[in-house]
């Protein structure tokens, strides 16, 4: 019986697939942002063995008296959405970071930040801020 996703770090071979995957969720992405943040072990990817299905950039946040990690980018390939793969992404994500993880999104995607526990306020220009503790 075959294995589900595993999520790991990406590696540099990862970059590409990466980018498209942001790419295809229409997120304003920087691929030499993307690499960077890979060589520094702050990308992790859904890899279904054939393909990468999700894909969550990481970078340090810029709170003031904790250690954040903030969530820069996070998509899933719109086959796997809603099988709980962005959940495991974030969950992933918290494990790493040393303090609470953070992300500045737009309203769309609010629903999600809800149902994955992040505490939501409102950024300004359409925007909000969730954090996770």
């Amino acid at each position: 019986m075959p294995e589900g996703p595993e999520i790991r770090p990406a590696r540099p071979a990862d970059r590409d697939a990466a980018v498209e995957l942001l790419d295809a969720a229409m997120l304003e992405v920087d691929p030499g942002r993307v690499r960077e943040r890979i060589e520094a072990g702050g990308v992790l990817v859904v890899d279904a063995g054939s393909r990468l299905v999700g894909v969550c950039v990481l970078a340090p946040g810029d709170g003031e008296t904790e250690a954040e990690t903030e969530i820069i980018h996070i998509a899933v390939h719109r086959s796997r959405r809603a099988r709980g793969l962005g959940r495991e992404l974030v969950e992933a994500a918290a494990a790493l970071s040393e303090g609470p993880l953070t992300a500045t999104f737009r309203g769309q995607v609010r629903p999600f930040y809800e149902a994955v526990g992040f505490e939501i306020t409102e950024a300004g220009d359409g925007r909000f801020r969730g954090r996770l503790r």
